[in-house]
């Protein structure tokens, strides 16, 4: 899953940025407005995590929201404010946004919101992928192969989902790298975690095709 963070303060993002991706998550971290619509146009995220007020304008992250949904962008977005009035949840939540988190907070609660807003994204596509004897719960993070299930680490699913979510589609070393590692520059990480999926699952289940790899079916 690839996720849009907002977040104009340094160390905050930061920390952020590393949360996410520890849990396996896609993350494209933007400082300003500016940057968060180039990376919105770049990344076709699953969820964005948005700062409301930034340096810019004050209401940056209720606006950048405004105009993602006006563009038809359906996926989760939570807010990230210190701003806890009452007026001002309820506004977030009317303008498009999915939940709402008030600084300061833990990590931890951060990425249970984060799980419970992809949980119920997923539940409400009934997102169970199939793709020949292979079948993915993005929900529940389990993937199981003629029934059984197999234990993949978060980078391997992260890989997998990709894939998953973007059938017949090629993606480049390099774009498999900047969407699972966050860099672009990793792509012997990526040949990698290709060849574990591979053992792990089928030698087809992902197929080097020219320009790249795309998700395979077994013979």
């Amino acid at each position: 899953m690839q996720v849009l963070l907002l977040e104009d303060e340094p160390r905050l993002g930061r920390a952020v940025e590393g949360a996410l991706r520890a849990q396996g998550y896609g993350v494209r971290w933007a400082r300003g407005l500016e940057e968060a619509r180039d990376a919105f146009l770049e990344l076709e995220p699953d969820l964005m995590v948005l700062d409301v007020r930034l340096p810019e304008d004050p209401d940056g992250g209720f606006r950048f929201a405004q105009e993602v949904r006006q563009a038809g962008y359906k996926g989760p977005i939570l807010f990230l404010t210190a701003r806890d009035t009452l007026e001002d949840r309820v506004f977030g939540l009317d303008l498009g946004g999915d939940d709402y988190l008030v600084k300061p907070f833990h990590l931890e609660e951060l990425l249970a919101r984060v799980r419970a807003l992809f949980r119920r994204q997923a539940e409400a596509k009934g997102a169970r992928l199939r793709l020949g004897d292979l079948e993915a719960d993005l929900a529940g993070r389990a993937v199981y192969h003629r029934g059984q299930r197999v234990d993949l680490s978060l980078k391997e699913f992260a890989l997998l989902e990709v894939f998953l979510l973007h059938p017949g589609r090629v993606f480049s070393p390099e774009e498999l790298a900047e969407k699972v590692f966050g860099d672009a520059e990793k792509v012997g990480a990526v040949k990698v975690y290709i060849h574990y999926l591979r053992q792990k699952l089928h030698p087809q289940v992902i197929r080097t095709v020219p320009g790249g790899y795309r998700l395979g079916h077994e013979p």
